[in-house]
Parts: C-alpha cells; structure tokens; sequence
C-alpha cells in the first residue's frame, strides 16, 4: 500500500494561487481510493504518471470547490471514460444532492457510478478488501465527514475540513497513520478547520505511527510546513510529516 499526495494545499487564497496543489490525495492498495480531487487532481494524476482508469474508489468528504471540483472528470476516468456503470463514490449529502451552497455532483455522472454511499458519521461501509468507518466533521454547516479506513492491514484515518470537538480522539483511537488537515498554524477568527496547535493535541493523544499534515493555507505554508511538523513532532513524540505535493509514502513508513 502507498499514500501519494497530488496536492496538499488549502484555504481560498492558496486555491486561487495554487502556491501549493489541490488534488486531494490516494490510497493504493487493494482498491485505488482517491479522496477529495479538487482542481487539478487530473492533471495531477497525469504528471506522475497515474491513470484515472484505475481508481476504484471516489471520496468527496464535502462540497467546498477544493475537494470536489474534478470529481466528474474522475467518475468519467473510473467509468472507463464514462462508457461503463463503475466504481464507487462516497460523499454526503451537499455533494451527492445538492443540499447546500456547496458544488455537488451532476445526474450525468452519479449515473455512470455503479455504487454511490451516501456517508453518515457513525456508520460503516465495507468493500472487497476493506472498510470505511465515516467519522463527524465540524466544519461551517457542511455536512462535512472524516473516516477510518481498513484495509491491507492497516488502520488509516483521516479528519477532513474539521474544528477539534469533543470525542474526535475517540473516533480515531487505534490507527496506525494520521492524515490531518491543518490549514493554519494558529488560531484566528476564521473557524472550521484544525489549527497546528490541535493538530498536535490530537497527534499527541491517539499516538499513530506516523501522522501527516496536509490541506495547509497560506499562513501555514509560509510557517513553513517542515518547521511546524518537527516542532509537533517534538511535542508528541510521533513521527510527523509535513506533506509535499507529489509525496509518497509507502506502507511500511506506518
């Protein structure tokens, strides 16, 4: 199994700038899982050599045009060019009906998608070869979700867009890595998302094999990134990366 991180940036303005990449990331191994393809994940995937024909799975954790703008263009990829009904794709329901302000998926592309789940914090989902467990997200009034993914033998877990809340350690208890979206380095008027600081508490009480921060803004990336993760890493006593676009990290890393 491999985690490749197309793009690792987040946050309006570095969207716009694309200082840092918004594809969302992959998980390679049993099934081909790409999660949150936001602009430019195509292009992305293409520049490393990766096709879209092999994804399996499509995750959209919410709605916001960072995690869910390419989503289509993907579903045609895992549709083998949208000839056939394939795949499966996840999301709630802003990107699956419409539900909010947010961008959702068109009627033309749900149908090509043989599985469509629409995720639930709380709830499961197996597939051959593994199991999503769909965790809460608290981020403005998106019914935004993370997840605890099983599979290969290992234990991953991802926050999505989340502000720390009571019982998120809970959610995450047992996984041997950590992918947390951390968009700033502190806090600011601007809630819905995990600050370093919390980031670090989180990483510090679950105690994962290895944690990594992605899905960083402006003020994060200029931090920078590294420094922030060592500091975390010191903290916590866990090993803690700072993302890059077009990083891999393989299975044996967690």
């Amino acid at each position: 199994m491999e985690i490749i991180f197309l793009g690792t940036g987040g946050g309006r303005i570095n969207l716009i700038n694309q200082t840092r990449a918004t594809g969302g990331f992959i998980i390679s191994g049993t099934k081909n899982i790409h999660i949150d393809p936001g602009p430019g994940a195509l292009v992305q995937l293409r520049r490393l050599g990766l096709s879209p024909l092999k994804t399996d799975i499509i995750v959209v954790t919410h709605s916001h045009i960072d995690h869910i703008s390419d989503a289509g263009v993907l579903i045609e990829g895992m549709s083998s060019y949208g000839l056939k009904k394939k795949g499966i794709l996840i999301g709630g329901p802003d990107s699956l009906e419409g539900t909010t302000d947010g961008q959702s998926i068109s009627e033309f592309h749900l149908s090509r998608v043989e599985t469509i789940v629409n995720a639930k914090p709380g709830e499961s989902f197996e597939f051959e070869g593994g199991k999503f467990t769909f965790t809460k997200g608290v981020h403005d009034s998106f019914p935004a979700f993370g997840f605890v993914l099983e599979m290969d033998g290992k234990r991953i877990g991802h926050t999505g867009d989340t502000e720390y809340y009571d019982g998120i350690e809970d959610v995450f208890e047992g996984c041997d890595l950590l992918v947390l979206n951390t968009i700033k380095p502190e806090k600011d008027r601007y809630h819905g998302h995990l600050t370093a600081e919390e980031a670090s508490k989180l990483i510090g009480r679950l105690q994962p094999k290895l944690a990594i921060l992605t899905h960083m803004g402006m003020k994060m990336i200029n931090y920078p990134p590294e420094k922030k993760a060592k500091e975390i890493e010191e903290e916590t006593g866990v090993m803690t990366i700072a993302a890059t676009d077009g990083m891999k990290i393989l299975s044996d890393q967690f």
